[in-house]
């Protein structure tokens, strides 16, 4: 078994990574709201712009990032937000008010993959084209290998396998070698 010494990247520079990219999505999303506030506009055009143009700018490189439940808290309130500004408020049928769209109103609305959905499949992606990668490539050593240093006292970190055999589970592939699965391309 192979032993990397690689200085591994520190959990407070991924949410520092991710706390900017939502404020660059956010500062996108106020760019448009010009454009989303035109009336002649129709929803699925709304809908349809920060698919193309903020999103993009949120999900620039989250492959690597590890998903945490705090993490996809954050992702699906940033996500939510855009999404009542384009929804907009809903009348209450028994009170006659105004009040925000629920959660499960927005998921009703918006028929697309939530954004959580979408970085864990493009970081199931990308783990599946590293395994791919011949043994003598440096982030498939980098994926098998295991750290020399000894882990501190405590519940141990998860490590970027971990959360892909997680993410493996939720879409109902989990229990197998996934990396021996993906070097073999005829199966």
């Amino acid at each position: 078994m192979l032993c990397v010494n690689w200085p591994l990247a520190d959990e407070t520079s991924i949410k520092e990574e991710m706390k900017s990219r939502l404020k660059s999505g956010s500062a996108c999303y106020h760019l448009m709201q010009n454009i989303l506030s035109y009336t002649l506009l129709s929803k699925n055009l709304e809908i349809n712009i920060p698919r193309t143009i903020i999103l993009p700018v949120v999900l620039c490189g989250p492959e690597t990032w590890s998903v945490t439940l705090m993490k996809e808290r954050r992702l699906r309130m940033f996500e939510n937000r855009v999404l009542r500004r384009i929804f907009g408020p809903k009348r209450d049928k028994v009170t006659g008010e105004w009040r925000k769209l629920h959660n499960e109103e927005l998921n009703g609305l918006y028929s697309s993959f939530n954004i959580v959905w979408v970085i864990k499949s493009r970081i199931i992606r990308w783990a599946w084209h590293v395994a791919c990668m011949g043994e003598k490539r440096g982030v498939y050593r980098f994926l098998v290998g295991k750290p020399e240093e000894k882990r501190p006292l405590g519940r141990p970190r998860c490590r970027w396998e971990d959360n892909i055999q997680m993410d493996l589970q939720e879409v109902r592939c989990g229990g197998m070698d996934w990396i021996e699965l993906a070097q073999d391309r005829d199966r």
